[in-house]
């Protein structure tokens, strides 16, 4: 996804946006030492939780829990353990909308790429598929919703091949 969307989304729904750069196909340790410093920078303006939208992969969360430790932090998890099928439904019904922009062909088709995340979709996906794409079946770029000032604009773009996942651009639609 550009990064002017990833902006878009910031500002339509009101929140600061903090990026944290590394390179690409940065290592592990470069990672965590990139999350380190920008934590220690909100640990020393007293934060000490730090919320993640994980779902139910236990391995990752308690990954993260043993770096927060390490800094005297902890993290919450409030969609940890909820019924993914459930979830994509309450996403939609609440309003809002998503577009699947990377897709894992070995987990599903590619053609599920630059769809909307809507009921036909998750109708379509086929059972060894995480409704929320929770193993890396698929990722969203979310434009609309409650919780937006207003839709992103956007267009779909080229869709492409590229280190064995599929892609979707998308184009700010005033670009």
């Amino acid at each position: 996804v550009r990064r002017a969307l990833l902006c878009a989304q910031a500002e339509t729904i009101g929140l600061p946006l903090e990026e944290v750069c590394i390179p690409i196909q940065a290592s592990n340790a470069i990672y965590e030492e990139a999350m380190r410093a920008m934590l220690m920078r909100y640990l020393a303006y007293g934060v000490r939780r730090v919320i993640f939208g994980d779902l139910f992969l236990q391995d990752i969360r308690a990954y993260r829990e043993i770096r927060l430790a390490q800094l005297e932090m902890s993290g919450l998890f409030p969609l940890c353990a909820r019924d993914t099928s459930q979830l994509a439904r309450e996403f939609i019904a609440s309003g809002f909308r998503a577009i699947l922009v990377c897709i894992d062909p070995a987990q599903i088709d590619p053609a599920f790429c630059g769809r909307e995340f809507d009921e036909p979709l998750l109708a379509a996906l086929p059972p060894t598929a995480d409704p929320c794409g929770e193993n890396g079946e698929f990722h969203t770029f979310v434009y609309d919703g409650p919780i937006f000032q207003r839709s992103i604009r956007i267009t779909r773009g080229e869709i492409v091949k590229r280190d064995g996942f599929w892609f979707c651009d998308l184009v700010p639609a005033n670009a």
